[in-house]
């Protein structure tokens, strides 16, 4: 029976600090989204269907849910409980499934992804400078400047209710820009949805090692909470 116990406790503290880095990840995604939040919050509001989604909400949720499991699972570990255990591993099991079925989904339906992206901004376009859209009028004159671009796909995206006018932010020098009848050598040659989807793709390497370590952390927590499990239900029938 001691080296029954010797392996629960070795079990005991692996879980415990895997389960403290995936909680300290948890941390670190939350903070994430609270820094996505804070410098580029005023770019979420592009989106005309889905208003409050954005990639700091997305990253701040994943972390708290990140957390609280984290946090489970150190209790778990520490306390020896059978049913936080089995509650920690039925959980993970559960988040590591959809992230794989998500994963798939976004993979294979990739361009249907792109397309109703960029459907859904267009769509956007027809409601800027109108009432109660301040903040999508906001973002869309922010990220032309910003990235210096126009438009979705190319400047006649802005042509909508029969007009051919672009904002003041499509244009390269809008001191000596007519909005009325700007044509490209006066504007920013470039989409918007190009130049912002490429500014994505430099910066999300570093995410994807990090959301790499999470799912190794997350397959380990698994693994040690069911070892774990079974060796603390072998303790518990050894000792009735």
């Amino acid at each position: 029976m001691g080296v029954s116990r010797g392996c629960l406790l070795c079990v005991k503290v692996k879980m415990f600090v895997f389960n403290l880095i995936f909680w300290l990840g948890g941390c670190g995604v939350l903070g994430v989204g609270v820094w996505l939040a804070v410098t580029q919050g005023r770019f979420a509001t592009l989106s005309f269907s889905f208003p409050s989604l954005s990639a700091a909400g997305l990253f701040m949720a994943t972390g708290a849910i990140i957390m609280v499991v984290g946090f489970l699972g150190c209790l778990g570990a520490v306390t020896e409980h059978r049913c936080l255990l089995l509650t920690f591993f039925l959980v993970l099991s559960t988040l590591f499934l959809l992230e794989l079925v998500g994963l798939l989904v976004f993979v294979t339906c990739r361009d249907k992804f792109d397309g109703y992206a960029q459907a859904n901004l267009k769509e956007g376009l027809k409601l800027y400078k109108t009432d109660d859209n301040l903040g999508l009028t906001h973002a869309w004159d922010l990220v032309q400047t910003e990235f210096r671009c126009c438009g979705v796909q190319n400047y006649t995206d802005w042509y909508v209710h029969n007009r051919t006018r672009v904002p003041e932010s499509c244009c390269i020098l809008p001191s000596s820009c007519q909005v009325e009848s700007a044509q490209p050598p006066q504007l920013w040659p470039e989409p918007c949805y190009g130049k912002v989807k490429s500014w994505l793709g430099q910066n999300i390497s570093a995410m994807g090692i990090f959301a790499a370590c999470i799912i190794v952390v997350q397959v380990l927590g698994i693994v040690f909470s069911m070892l774990m499990y079974c060796q603390v239900r072998r303790a518990e029938k050894y000792y009735d």
